[in-house]
């Protein structure tokens, strides 16, 4: 048994540094920016905020050419610019897509005469590119929205390429925290928040949850509990999922949140299942790990708080991660079941 359990240990440790790359952290010193036009500055700053990798969220004034413009110009039209919000992120934790998916379901992007109770050009949408390839992924995105036929009015918001931002007067930041009940009466009073519920909360979203104790010991397997519940950590190369190369999706084995895509597996040579990258970030937590004398990056499941495995700085190309996960945290779910089991709307990202 000291034997089998000092293997294990040592394997462990020579994971932790399998790409020949010594990591003490998964932060990235990386940090883009997207710059959007989404009507009243006030309702487009907590969104954003909110999200995990988003590191700052400032209300201003961009598109126009006039330098240095204030509240009173913009709001009487005296200028080009509208009111708009920088959004600064880290791309290894949320990408520029995943900004852009938020931002549609904050506005309405058929409206070419302002938003909702607000009127005029300075409140008209528009997304900013900073570069070409932020310009390709914003086209990209507003023709999926298109697509999906979900509006029953042609999409106007406008693609632009970016000039300049200035940042509003201080009492515009964060005005959601600072006049909460005025914020709140304001959005539900302009049909901001009535639009939105209308038009996305509609949809049928899965519930992920945790189950009791008990329940989780008659569920799940006791190495399944140990790893998600203990913190424990399997065997590598002689485990459910380390060698899988069939196309589908990973779960969380107690809330069936969406982990990992088959799409971005690769044989890391640890033992353990290793992906590039999370198929939906916010599924995932990640915790400072200093046991066994270094200090690691600990990957837990958002709505199971479920241990999974832990990331490291040493993976492939584009995003330089891997993320070493335990198979017996996960559920594989075969491209040929996701639909059938709920999983549909991911399948573009396996196929």
């Amino acid at each position: 048994m000291y034997y089998t359990s000092l293997i294990v240990m040592i394997s462990i440790i020579i994971g932790i540094s399998a790409a020949g790359a010594g990591f003490a952290g998964a932060a990235s010193a990386r940090q883009e920016t997207a710059v959007l036009g989404g009507g009243c500055f006030w309702c487009m700053e907590p969104p954003f905020e909110q999200l995990d990798g988003v590191t700052e969220v400032v209300a201003g004034y961009s598109g126009g050419d006039e330098k240095n413009p204030s509240y009173e110009q913009v709001a009487h039209g005296m200028t080009g610019h509208l009111e708009a919000v920088r959004v600064t992120f880290d791309p290894d934790q949320i990408s520029y897509d995943q900004i852009l998916d938020v931002y549609w379901r904050q506005i309405d992007p058929t409206d070419s005469g302002g938003q909702f109770a607000d009127r005029g050009n300075h409140y008209t949408t528009a997304i900013f590119y900073v570069d070409e390839n932020q310009r390709e992924k914003a086209l990209a995105s507003k023709e999926q929205l298109e697509k999906s036929e979900r509006f029953d009015k042609p999409i106007v918001t406008k693609i632009l390429p970016f000039k300049e931002f200035y940042m509003a007067e201080e009492y515009h930041q964060d005005y959601y925290k600072k006049n909460t009940l005025r914020y709140k009466a304001y959005k539900r009073g302009s049909g901001r928040a009535g639009f939105i519920d209308k038009m996305w909360k509609k949809e049928s979203t899965p519930e992920y949850s945790k189950p009791d104790c008990n329940t989780l010991k008659s569920k799940l397997t006791p190495l399944q509990y140990k790893v998600t519940q203990q913190e424990g950590t399997e065997a590598p190369f002689n485990n459910e999922y380390w060698d899988n190369k069939e196309k589908g999706i990973y779960v969380d084995i107690v809330s069936g949140e969406p982990l990992f895509s088959s799409k971005d597996k690769f044989n890391s040579g640890t033992g353990w299942p290793s992906f590039t990258k999370p198929l939906i970030q916010e599924n995932l937590v990640e915790k400072q790990d200093r046991s066994l004398f270094t200090v690691r990056t600990e990957v837990r499941s958002k709505k199971a708080d479920s241990h999974l495995g832990h990331v490291f700085g040493d993976g492939p190309k584009p995003s330089g991660l891997r993320y070493c996960i335990n198979s017996a945290a996960m559920r594989f779910i075969p491209l040929s079941e996701m639909e059938k089991e709920g999983y549909g709307d991911f399948i573009k990202d396996v196929e």
